[in-house]
């Protein structure tokens, strides 16, 4: 992956703080009761399943679940595919390297401006193609379609990962209900959101780092979307940091969980009653890593703004409204160029009190 930039090395800001505390951390959630063969509509017998997420929402931002209904050899596929493709020399894989024209594909950070974070990716969208605006400028009505890469080798690696992506979209439409009921609304509230999402997964490698102290595989962040559903292998690496006190937990893996997530779309959605929480990835001197996370996120038209069942004038709105698809352009072809602006953010949209 290169040399450790050396002005890494002089920024205090960024330099990765290591310590993190070694505890059980974050809510493990059983979903079987939605996923047996004898499970039932009836809302009022999800009442202690929907409380539990709701409170790891509300005081995590993350939870973990078993018993999710995701197929494990549909996991195994993907995963033994990426590790195939990422095991290619460099110049086959940047054949399908992402760019400013074509925003889905594969890149690795030693040619990019986030020379801090230690790893490689390869991106692929859920539907294609995926309809998104030309720009993010306001002012711009013009769409274009977003449309996949896929690399020669592995042959089997994109049937791997659209079996596996139609897997983890019904385990993220299926917690976006137990969350809306969370909150009181009901169950398929958000369901017209989705209709022509602009989700994406998303496969990491980080290699072995030889100076780990001084890089991060991600840098602290907060997901944009609506949802995140992370599949991490043994090694780990996944940080959060806790609400209470901003410590910051190492999540254990746990075999054949996921790890979930909420994004600042349901931070605005839900008008602050769940927040999206800053997280980051660590990298091992000895170990590569790989995880899988996808992302799911509304369609591009979507103006995402507090719901109005959950404001009134005790609880005002906290946000202006603000389009989905010309926020995420943003942060897509922010990775590319230097904008204008400085990189979106939903703190542009709050509402100052």
């Amino acid at each position: 992956m290169g040399e450790v930039d050396p002005a890494f090395i002089q920024d205090p800001e960024h330099r990765p703080k290591l310590s993190a505390t070694e505890v059980e951390g974050i809510p493990l959630i059983d979903l079987s009761l939605i996923n047996s063969p004898h499970s039932v509509t009836d809302p009022r017998v999800f009442e202690g399943l929907v409380a539990e997420i709701g409170n790891a929402c509300k005081d995590w931002g993350f939870f973990q679940v078993i018993n999710h209904g995701v197929l494990l050899e549909k996991r195994q596929r993907i995963e033994a595919a990426a590790r195939k493709f990422f095991a290619l020399p460099l110049e086959e894989k940047r054949k399908i390297r992402r760019d400013e024209g074509n925003v889905l594909g594969y890149y690795d950070t030693e040619h990019t401006k986030n020379v801090r974070d230690w790893k490689e990716v390869f991106d692929f969208t859920v539907e294609e193609p995926t309809l998104v605006p030309a720009s993010p400028d306001p002012e711009d009505t013009e769409e274009t379609e977003w449309y996949n890469q896929w690399p020669e080798y592995p042959p089997e690696l994109r049937n791997a990962c659209e079996e596996y992506a139609r897997e983890v979209e019904n385990l993220a439409l299926k917690l976006m209900g137990l969350i809306a009921l969370g909150l009181g609304l009901p169950k398929d509230r958000f369901n017209s959101y989705f209709k022509n999402q602009t989700s994406f997964l998303r496969l990491n490698h980080y290699p072995p780092c030889p100076s780990p102290q001084l890089a991060l595989g991600v840098g602290r962040h907060k997901d944009g979307g609506a949802l995140t559903v992370l599949a991490q292998d043994d090694v780990g690496g996944l940080e959060v940091k806790r609400k209470t006190d901003g410590v910051w937990i190492r999540v254990k893996p746990t075999p054949n969980a996921f790890i979930i997530n909420v994004g600042d779309v349901i931070q605005v959605w839900s008008n602050e009653r769940y927040e999206s929480v800053e997280h980051r990835a660590m990298v091992n001197s000895e170990k590569e890593r790989f995880s899988i996370p996808y992302f799911l996120n509304p369609a591009h038209y979507t103006q995402v703004k507090p719901l109005e069942e959950l404001i009134n004038e005790q609880n005002p709105a906290k946000y202006k409204p603000y389009c989905w698809g010309k926020f995420i352009t943003h942060r897509k072809l922010s990775n590319f160029k230097k904008l204008n602006t400085e990189n979106i953010q939903i703190s542009h949209f709050k509402i100052s009190e």
